[in-house]
Order: C-alpha cells, then structure tokens, then sequence
C-alpha cells in the first residue's frame, strides 16, 4: 500500500519538512495508535502523529491536525496486489473443510479402510489426498495451471499401489462430489465429472520444490492426520509464497470451538455434549477460516460454511488479534500432541524457568497458531528432536496469520523463519517460538539460551 506524498506532505509540514518528496512514495508496514511505520525508498522510518491515525478498509487516513480532522484517500495499488489470491484460497479452504468434515464423519462413524500409513509410518487418509486433488484443481481453473506451482505433502505412491483400487475410487468420488458443490463457495467447478487421469494429475501437479525466486503455493491438505482420524483437531493449510516470503495464509480448522473453553475437551466429548443442546451462533459445529495478508496489519475469522447456505463475502468475518497478556503466570502456552517428534520434557522445564504455571493447551496441528492469533493461547514451543526436520507446509499459514495478527514467529535464536530454502525449513536455530508480544517472546529466548546446554536434544 503507498501513499502518495505530494498532498501528504503539503498536509504535514511539520513532519516531512521541506524535502522535495513530490514524486516519492510511501509503503506503510505498521500502524498502532498514532505511530505509522513507513518504508521510504526502502529504508524504514517511524512517524509521530499529533493524534490518533487511522487507515480504514476504504483507503481513508484520518488524524487530528491542529487544523481539524484531517481525511484523504490514499493510493494503494499493493492493496490489492493479493486480493484475488486470497478470495480464491479462502473459498478453497472453505470447501477442503467441508470435505474433511464429511470423511471424518466417516471415520467417526465406523470402521473405515481408508486410512494407510505413510513411508515414516504416520497416517493418511482419502482427505488428504481428495483435499490435495481439489485444492490443486481449482487454482489452476482459477490461475491457470501454467501459472501455479504447488508445493504439497502428498504423493500419489500410496494411492497407487496394487489392489488400492477402491481407496483411488473413494477418492474420485470424494473430489467429484466437492467439486459438484463450488458454486456454493462462488467458484466454478468441472463442466464434467473428473476422471482418475484428471484427479491424478491434478495431485501429482504439486511436485513444486519451492525456493528462494518466483511464486508457489504451500499446501498441506490435513495438518495433523492424526487427529483427523481420532475425530479430534486439525487445519487444512494454505499459503502464497512469493520470493521466499510469506504473502498470505489460510487456516481451516473445522473443529475448532468458537469458545476457548472447549478447547480442554476431545471433540467427541463435545459432539455428544452438543446434540442435548441446540445449536447457536457461538457453537463448536461453525469451525472457522482464519486468514491473513502480509502487509496488512490485520488478520479474519470467517465461520465454516454450513448446511446449504451460499458464501456472500466477507462471510460474517471479524478481525482477530492476539492476547494482550504479557505475564508469564497467566499466560497459557501450546504443545504438540504427539511426543514423536518434540521433547514435551524441555517445553515443561522451559515453561516453568519462564514462570508459566498454567497447564500446556496441547492441540494438533496449526490449531495451536489459530488459537494465539485468536487471543486465546499467547506461547507456542516446539523444538525438535534430534534428526527431524521442519517442513514449509507446517508452519507458512500459520506464521504470516499470527504475524499480522500482531505476533511474533521467530526460530530459538529470535530470526525469522525462512521459507525460501525448499520444502524444509532450512537453518532453524534449534525450535520454533511463536508468541503474542514481544515480551514473552523475549523471557522465552533467554530461557532456551539459558537451559539448552544441558538438554538432550
């Protein structure tokens, strides 16, 4: 977003002085109270206001003058450069979660063959495979399949093997049906029914390796399988990567409560608990989309798409923002579920050192960065075991949607997290850190630098 400085300048004397800036322009990058950060031929600057400075959805910046109110709308050609992308991602994942949500009943409901292991042994299902297939198909109908580069978690070795044929069957079935249902979500499905060469090559089209040039897609079609089939929490994942950087995320978590409170509870506790009462506004069954621009300041909630109702956007979305808690004995702070690939004995040690003292929230998957962008979790640890690797897809959603959120991401040693080497993340200084403040975040980087000698990690 640029503002031109012409008028600007005329308007503010007092702040840009007599510098000869007509044909310049500024990027704002944050905006809190009556601080307006500003990118000025690359170099960032910090800009003192007389009051409070506003930049609204329309392009309208407000302050007090000593003059009176002050209204102008600005130029902001970066406003937009994304918008499309993310409406269509969005939609996307609005229809993955109505997929997931179908299959889990499935495998709620009974005993179902559709769940196969993976090389490292961990679980997959027909919804991961069907999300993939689906979530590739419509960015390519959307952007062109020249255009889209994809990289994604699932390949078709599983899928292909011999005597799967009614596991491949059970996927085309799931994908056509989703598919048939994208004019719901306001997207344009397949004029016809998609063979299995067609669903094949659609999985198979998010072969991308990523990197630090160019544009590609980072999808992971159900983070936290695990979870998925216990009929517990998981997200489905998506995310914009343009030169190495995070430009948007998307996170679908279709179980997670719209209370914080309900988080402490398995989710088929809470499915019985929900049939004795009716449903409302504020029930576990809506799910919800959480999604973020980078840029932008601000992070969205929009609920799950239920029943028969066609999106109208915005969808009844609300910004979301982190928590303002920066005391570590009030503060709650997430886990992994599993300890397969994190030391749950270090984050406890950790999180006493910092003075945490209230139980870890622990939750598959990218739920845990909804639940900190959504104030309802302020830590979040993960440092892994020795010989396991960080993969883009686990983390580029949620890092950019807690980021605009107001949050911090960084690795141990306080850098940020780099997406641009591949589809691992590469030079991770021992963990991952997320928070809401910088506070927090700053006790938590002294503690691991403190303790980690004496780990065993």
């Amino acid at each position: 977003m640029s503002i031109s400085c012409a008028s600007f300048a005329a308007k503010f004397p007092h702040v840009f002085g007599d510098r000869k800036w007509k044909n310049s322009s500024f990027t704002p990058i944050h905006l809190r109270g009556s601080f307006l950060s500003l990118n000025f031929h690359n170099r960032s600057c910090n800009i003192t206001f007389p009051n409070i400075v506003s930049v609204d959805s329309n392009r309208t910046l407000s302050c007090l003058t000593m003059e009176g109110q002050y209204q102008t709308t600005v130029a902001c050609p970066e406003a937009d450069k994304y918008e499309k992308e993310l409406d269509v991602a969005v939609r996307a994942i609005q229809m993955a979660c109505s997929l997931c949500q179908k299959v889990q009943e499935s495998l709620i409901s009974k005993t179902s063959s559709q769940i196969q292991s993976k090389d490292d042994n961990s679980p997959v299902t027909i919804a991961d495979w069907s999300v993939q297939a689906t979530v590739s198909w419509l960015l390519s109908e959307c952007f062109g399949s020249r255009n889209v580069s994809i990289v994604a978690e699932e390949d078709i070795q599983n899928l292909t093997k011999p005597g799967r044929a009614g596991l491949l069957e059970a996927v085309l079935k799931t994908v056509n049906e989703c598919l048939a249902d994208a004019p719901r979500f306001g997207l344009i499905g397949p004029q016809t029914v998609l063979g299995r060469k067609e669903i094949l090559e659609a999985i198979c089209r998010c072969n991308s390796k990523g990197g630090k040039t160019g544009r590609f897609w980072v999808l992971d079609p159900v983070d936290g399988t695990l979870g998925f089939v216990r009929g517990d929490q998981y997200a489905v994942a998506l995310a914009l990567i343009e030169d190495g950087e995070v430009v948007l995320g998307v996170l679908g978590c279709p179980n997670y409560p719209m209370k914080k409170e309900w988080l402490s509870y398995h989710h088929r506790y809470y499915r019985i608990i929900s049939k004795l009462t009716p449903p409302t506004s504020e029930s576990w069954d809506k799910g919800c989309v959480i999604y973020a621009r980078r840029g932008s300041g601000k992070a969205w909630m929009q609920p799950l798409l239920n029943g028969n109702k066609k999106l109208e956007w915005p969808n009844s979305a609300r910004p979301v923002q982190v928590s303002s808690i920066d005391n570590p004995s009030l503060a709650t702070f997430c886990e992994p579920v599993e300890k397969a690939n994190s030391s749950h004995s270090f984050t406890s040690g950790l999180a006493h050192s910092v003075g945490l003292r209230k139980q870890p929230l622990r939750v598959y998957s990218m739920v845990k960065y909804a639940a900190i962008a959504r104030g309802d979790a302020e830590i979040f640890m993960k440092f892994a075991r020795a010989g396991y690797k960080e993969k883009i897809w686990d983390h580029a959603a949620g890092v950019v949607i807690i980021q605009e959120a107001g949050g911090m991401v960084t690795d141990a040693g306080g850098r940020p997290l780099d997406f641009s080497k591949g589809i691992f993340l590469e030079g991770l200084d021992r963990g991952i850190i997320a928070c809401s403040g910088a506070k927090l975040h700053d006790r938590i980087i002294m503690a691991v630098d403190a303790s980690w000698n004496s780990s065993s990690l």
